[in-house]
């Protein structure tokens, strides 16, 4: 048998996890979850996912960037570990967390913005 990599391994491991807590998901946030995942990881595929206090998350150099988790309603997050905003969108007030009810087209095109930006 091959060895495989240690951050190979983990990566694996990681997504591993965050793929089974995202099965536990009640409907309709398994979906979501399911599509939060895919697109983060197409966004920044540098980020290598795990669980962070039980919710899938995904790391850059081993410090949480971005989270998401399902209670009343599907919660995406950013860290202060993310690169929050561009400069050139730089202003008073900025968000780092997001509540969303539906998943839309739209939704996912921004949200991957976000995700790009926060993994810069």
């Amino acid at each position: 048998m091959q060895d495989v990599p240690e951050k190979q391994a983990r990566t694996t491991d990681g997504e591993a996890a965050v793929l089974a807590k995202i099965a536990e998901m009640p409907a309709p946030y398994r979906e979501m979850g399911e599509r939060l995942h895919s697109l983060i990881m197409r966004a920044a595929p540098v980020l290598q996912p795990g669980l962070w206090y039980g919710m899938p998350a995904y790391r850059k150099n081993g410090k949480v960037v971005c989270f998401f988790r399902a209670d009343r309603y599907m919660t995406f997050g950013l860290t202060e570990d993310a690169n929050l905003v561009r400069e050139s969108d730089r202003h008073q007030l900025m968000g780092s967390s997001w509540f969303l009810k539906e998943l839309d087209d739209a939704t996912e095109d921004r949200l991957s913005d976000i995700v790009r930006t926060a993994a810069e």
